[in-house]
């Protein structure tokens, strides 16, 4: 029998801390502005902040903590915060970046499960750390950001001063070897449907993730751009961009807690910002902006949009009126989170543009390190025609294996369901359709609340919608349309429903409006469509009335008329 034969490269370790070493040696005088939480705007290097960094992995070890232990992060996005991504995985600890928004006893959960050691937070979360410390006894110490001048003197917790740490350290610390595989950075998923799970990454997934997301066809991050990820450090690392702009030498700009579009809007034109991230909450309050203000943008080109999916009204708002590039994106938690970005290639992008603005429109292709497929209820891979649609499963280095502290493996065949619906095309691009907790059945067929919510916000008197399920009691479920009217404009009912003739299928069209203040979203920006089904759980539909003993008028079945085989659904993925 042959023996393989190994290559004779150099056995180098993927560790976080080359990322920022590279940046510091390299990029070592490429900036990184901070607005602070104690107001003012800071500045400083690459260099500086490995060097910080080390600092605070020299503080942390002096406190007692060892390799492989949690330390915790309550923080928006700024310099220190970065300085703790790389001052605790640098050494061999783990980051454990947590969500501020979460409901305290979620937060508490969160801590507890985690086993944290420390926590650094904010002073803006100091109130927050009192109403969590006396339910986190595991937790050593509690450490303030700031210096001892802006130390929140108010507090019933004993803490500790973030500078007055690493005042007492001289920086003179190298990184030390440790296993790519050995844990890097603890991120729990939002839990909307019971406790948060938490995905465990590893060096080698968060430098192979750094690197996936650089590349052209994804981020495209590069030492020319000025990056400002609204996207929060505490939401999956926000998607990655305080591991590529350091891997690729890009400047960072960290906007703090201030996410008002005004508050943007002045730092990106003051920065010279070429590249954005964030969810599409965040974006209309951005647009709302220009608008009122008749500004435009003098720097901006390009901004990933995700977490939810990008209307394809929002879309075209950038790019055509103010000359922004939209790069859709799609992914989880439980994938670091990056699985597919919509560019186009050469052969796309010679197409009709009316065509390309189509593909941009979803989620997108997958880029190398994610494999995808779509199967049916019997388990079956299904064509990629872009008209089957079904579960979403996917593989890859940095797709999780199983949860933290969970030992069972949520894997399917080796791949990680991901709870949503989706299409995949003859060009390979994802469109999502739903979570498969969101979906609506009417009748045996699926209606896309996705689609249906797109409709309503290219309405030019909706601020946001959502589609939901209501029960029907001939149909078995029927979409209702929750919207939010934009400020100082109007729309009724009927005209919205309108508005959908001949943009989907008639029997698509929610049988019903419900107009609200607002809509309920996760800590992540994203609809919280369990709240919406829980307080329209005995809405009652007009096509309702007259049926099952309703007193009024019964339902039109030519409107809703099921009989003949749709094209787009499971029972019939091959119909065109």
């Amino acid at each position: 029998m042959t023996m393989p034969l190994y290559g004779q490269m150099m056995d180098v370790p993927l560790t976080v801390s080359s990322l920022i070493a590279h940046a510091a040696r390299h990029f070592g005088d490429t900036e990184i502005v901070s607005r602070r939480i104690e107001g003012d705007l800071h500045r400083y290097t690459y260099r500086d902040c490995e060097r910080r960094a080390k600092r605070l992995a020299q503080a942390l070890i002096a406190l007692g903590v060892e390799s492989g232990e949690r330390v915790a992060t309550l923080a928006w996005n700024g310099y220190r915060h970065l300085e703790a991504y790389y001052g605790t995985a640098g050494f061999g600890a783990v980051c454990h970046t947590i969500n501020p928004r979460l409901f305290p006893e979620q937060i508490a959960y969160i801590v507890n499960h985690a086993d944290d050691s420390f926590v650094l937070f904010d002073t803006s979360f100091a109130t927050l750390v009192d109403a969590l410390a006396p339910h986190c006894p595991k937790v050593r110490g509690w450490i303030a950001m700031t210096g001892e001048a802006h130390m929140p003197l108010t507090m019933q917790t004993p803490v500790l001063c973030y500078e007055t740490l690493l005042d007492a350290q001289d920086g003179d610390f190298e990184w030390p070897a440790i296993d790519e595989r050995q844990a890097s950075y603890l991120c729990y998923t939002s839990g909307t449907t019971g406790n948060p799970k938490g995905a465990l990454y590893t060096h080698r997934s968060t430098v192979l993730h750094a690197m996936g997301a650089s590349m052209p066809d994804a981020m495209c991050l590069s030492a020319r751009d000025s990056v400002l990820p609204v996207v929060p450090m505490f939401h999956v690392n926000a998607w990655g961009i305080p591991h590529a702009a350091p891997l690729t030498g890009a400047k960072l700009v960290f906007p703090g807690k201030d996410l008002d579009g005004k508050s943007l809007y002045e730092l990106m034109e003051a920065e010279r910002v070429t590249y954005s991230a964030g969810v599409p909450t965040v974006w209309l309050g951005l647009l709302n902006h220009l608008r009122d203000a008749k500004a435009r943008f003098t720097s901006l080109e390009r901004t990933v949009i995700g977490g939810s999916a990008c209307p394809p009204a929002m879309l075209r708002t950038f790019e055509d009126e103010y000359g922004i590039e939209v790069i859709h994106a799609w992914g989880m938690t439980e994938m670091s989170p990056l699985g597919t970005l919509a560019k186009l290639t050469w052969e796309q992008s010679q197409r009709p543009k009316a065509e390309q603005r189509k593909l941009r429109e979803k989620q997108g292709h997958a880029l190398y390190g994610v494999d995808m497929k779509i199967v049916g209820d019997d388990g079956r891979d299904l064509p990629w025609d872009g008209v089957a649609f079904g579960d979403l499963h996917v593989r890859g280095p940095w797709v999780i294996d199983r949860y933290f502290r969970k030992d069972e493996s949520p894997l399917i065949d080796g791949w990680f369901p991901t709870g949503d619906v989706a299409t995949i095309d003859r060009d390979g691009f994802l469109n999502i359709t739903d979570r498969s907790k969101d979906v609506i059945k009417s009748g045996g067929e699926w209606i896309s609340s996705i689609d249906v919510e797109n409709v309503a916000i290219a309405h030019p008197a909706v601020a946001e919608a959502a589609c939901i399920a209501c029960s029907h009691p001939k149909w078995t479920e029927r979409p209702l349309l929750v919207v939010v009217k934009r400020a100082g404009m109007d729309v009724s009912r009927e005209a919205l429903l309108a508005f959908y003739d001949g943009k989907v299928a008639k029997w698509w069209i929610p049988d019903d409006v419900a107009f609200v203040d607002e809509l309920p979203h996760t800590a992540t920006g994203k609809l919280q469509k369990l709240k919406l089904r829980e307080r329209f759980r005995d809405h009652v539909l007009p096509s309702s009335v007259g049926i099952e003993g309703c007193p009024l008028t019964p339902l039109d079945d030519a409107a809703l008329d099921l009989s003949t085989p749709l094209a787009g659904t499971r029972e019939n993925p091959s119909v065109q």
